[in-house]
């Protein structure tokens, strides 16, 4: 019998909402509330009967919420077939932009402004940096994916980016490739991530940014910019490197990961000019008894759910 996250939420969220009660956002409690009653009588249904045997099928109604895993798995078959569509005859290449954990932190209340912001910082650094010609020399296109947690279920805001490795010319006649096995230096993408970042978070400081508790500190102007004095100097993690196969590795292992029904994808964050696909990576159903104990796989899909955005 399969372990699903609707079963979780119907034993266990009682006792999570009461506990952080006054914590979880009027969105996460409807997107709980709509996947513990889908496909249930809660919602209604249909019956169909056999003209012969007079044999009765109950079928409930979907909650069609975006972040359900048994209303969007099939929607996210259908993307992942039509995009896989678009894929050209090159090399792939995964680059991960990472936030520090002070700038994670602050996310916590900022998830629109902090993870527009990520997106469209890691957007035009890829951009710019491809179309130097120091480096590249070309104009790319990139599919962006966010993921607000870590393999350790940790918050751990990134963004996966699939490039195809290499673009068309500045005046668009050309296929410019580049080199096998290299595809732009990640220092030069981690300088000019971080000062895009940090040049966007000074902007949003006037206004667009709410701190609480630990962080309430930061919103004097003053405390704010000596918080990010140390961030324009470290190291911002930007990772890069070709597809094990060589093939765009989001689809290549997404697509398997769909067949066999093992995660859902729970929403699309747009950002102008980029096409953004949905986070990948969390399991719709457990097969097998001992496959993972209710407790700890609520406590993933909790963690899990704390982290969704509602930006469109």
């Amino acid at each position: 019998m399969a372990l699903e996250v609707a079963d979780i939420f119907r034993a266990l969220s009682p006792a999570h909402r009461a506990r952080e009660a006054g914590h979880l956002s009027f969105g996460q409690l409807r997107v709980m509330s709509a996947i513990e009653a889908c496909r249930t009588a809660a919602l209604g249904g249909h019956v169909t009967r056999c003209e012969d045997c007079s044999y009765l099928d109950i079928a409930y109604n979907s909650c069609r919420n975006r972040h359900c895993p048994k209303c969007q798995a099939a929607a996210a078959y259908d993307w992942l077939e039509a995009r896989r569509a678009e894929l050209l005859p090159v090399p792939y290449y995964h680059v991960v932009f990472t936030l520090p954990a002070p700038i994670a932190d602050i996310a916590y209340t900022n998830k629109a402004v902090i993870y527009d912001a990520l997106f469209k910082a890691a957007s035009e650094t890829l951009l710019r940096i491809a179309a130097d010609p120091k480096h590249l020399g070309a104009k790319i296109g990139v599919t962006m994916v966010l993921h607000t947690w870590g393999s350790a279920l940790t918050h751990h805001p990134h963004v996966h980016c699939v490039v195809p490795g290499g673009g068309l010319s500045p005046d668009g006649t050309r296929w410019i490739s580049c080199k096998p096995g290299f595809f732009l230096p990640v220092k030069v993408l981690s300088r000019l991530f971080r000062r895009l970042m940090c040049q966007r978070l000074a902007a949003h400081a006037k206004g667009a940014l709410q701190f609480f508790a630990e962080n309430a500190g930061l919103r004097d102007a003053d405390a704010f910019s000596a918080f990010l004095k140390p961030l324009r100097r470290m190291e911002w993690v930007v990772y890069a490197n070709l597809s094990a196969t060589g093939r765009c590795p989001l689809f290549a292992i997404s697509l398997e990961r769909l067949r066999q029904r093992k995660i859902f994808m729970p929403g699309i964050h747009g950002v102008a000019g980029i096409r953004s696909v949905p986070s990948i990576g969390t399991p719709t159903s457990i097969r097998g008894e001992a496959a993972l104990s209710p407790a700890p796989f609520a406590l993933f899909v909790m963690r899990r759910l704390s982290f969704i955005t509602s930006p469109r």
